[in-house]
């Protein structure tokens, strides 16, 4: 009797851990799921400290949109959130997009100069953990890292520090770096969520020591608003979802060969994603694009 009454202490014990392991999960998912919608956003950079004195500090970066993020996949382990501007009510761009895979070990860390590095994680070291992986406008990477979700006081929130390549805003205007060691927090709040940043803007070289330019803070505010001002966008998505849907599949298929990669800057002068853009997005065009984003994959 005394046997049976341990033995069922201890499967209620193991019920409570299982209850509570999946109650997290759970929170997790709800918490991804909780950066789907229409957004007011708006972007603030500053720069903050640099190492040599006579370092001359940027400008202070301020910009706004309107922005919905889409939840386009919601498997068991993976969620993917497509995220769409809408400028002027009407006119939509395809922006980045975030995808969420629980205890993934499988990571394309950036290098420098359009190359990513492919790292495998222990599972030891994934376990309860979600990837961020954030593509480009073209679908192509950008970075990727893995941390733990946090629910802790009413706040929930998942940070992580990763190289990524220069940001869209100062890509095509800066020189004098070409790595941001981008420290990484997205909370969700009674409004909608923050994105907040601590960066490193980075000088690498073959062989040497990276070397830090200058800190900076960033602050995305995520507003949420009505469905409706973001309906011209969730239309576009619905006409436009079939090329993605290819584009999505052919780099699935490049990452999954699990080697580096490094990427073409252009072909016939041109990005990749101005190739893709061209396309007639309503239809799938798988030939095009496989075409297409090989032309861009260094051989």
């Amino acid at each position: 009797m005394k046997n049976k009454s341990i033995l069922t202490l201890i499967l209620l014990i193991c019920m409570g851990y299982a209850t509570t392991a999946q109650t997290k999960k759970e929170q997790d998912i709800q918490s991804i799921k909780d950066m789907c919608g229409c957004y007011e956003v708006k972007f603030k950079y500053s720069e903050t400290f640099a190492p040599e004195i006579d370092y001359e500090k940027a400008f202070d970066y301020k910009a706004s949109a309107l922005e919905l993020a889409l939840l386009i996949e919601d498997e068991e382990n993976k969620l993917s959130i497509q995220h769409l501007l809408v400028v002027n009510d009407t006119m939509v761009i395809k922006h980045w997009r975030q995808d969420w895979l629980y205890e993934n070990t499988d990571l394309y860390t950036f290098y420098k100069d359009k190359t990513w590095n492919y790292t495998t994680l222990s599972k030891d070291d994934v376990k309860g953990q979600w990837t961020q992986n954030v593509y480009q406008v073209d679908d192509s990477p950008r970075y990727s890292g893995s941390a733990t979700w946090v629910h802790y006081d009413g706040k929930h929130y998942w940070e992580n520090k990763t190289n990524a390549p220069l940001p869209r805003r100062e890509y095509s205007k800066r020189k004098d770096y070409n790595v941001m060691l981008r420290g990484n927090r997205q909370e969700i709040t009674d409004f909608g969520w923050v994105h907040e940043q601590d960066n490193d803007k980075v000088i690498r070289e073959d062989g040497q020591e990276d070397i830090l330019l200058v800190q900076e803070k960033g602050l995305n505010t995520y507003t949420k608003v009505e469905d409706s001002k973001c309906k011209a966008a969730a239309d576009w998505w619905k006409e436009n979802q079939k090329t993605w849907k290819v584009v999505r599949k052919k780099w699935n298929e490049i990452l999954d060969s699990k080697v580096d990669l490094t990427l073409n800057k252009s072909v016939e002068e041109k990005p990749l994603f101005m190739h893709l853009f061209a396309l007639d997005q309503s239809k799938k065009n798988k030939k095009e694009v496989n075409k297409i984003i090989d032309s861009f994959v260094s051989k």
